[in-house]
């Protein structure tokens, strides 16, 4: 069974969007929003593709909205990784 991490979130972010200008990732962005590191709700879709691609987990458009850190994304996906 994988655990779905931070580090987990970075390297996704970094593959699908890129590093952000506003912060850097290697900083401890658990609780700083996609939105104040400056990405883009398309980027955050992106993400959460890229996360079901790889840990089989769905994360429904109107999920992710309100999934705003990637600390929020951490718990939503790790149940859902033990489920599986």
């Amino acid at each position: 069974m994988s655990r779905f991490t931070v580090d987990d979130v970075r390297r996704i972010l970094r593959a699908c969007a890129g590093e952000p200008d506003t912060i850097s990732l290697d900083d401890d962005i658990s609780t700083v929003s996609f939105e104040d590191m400056g990405y883009d709700s398309l980027a955050v879709l992106e993400m959460a593709a890229r996360i079901q691609q790889e840990f089989l987990v769905a994360i429904p458009d109107e999920t992710v909205a309100e999934l705003p850190t990637p600390d929020a994304i951490v718990e939503y996906v790790n149940p859902r990784i033990a489920a599986a």
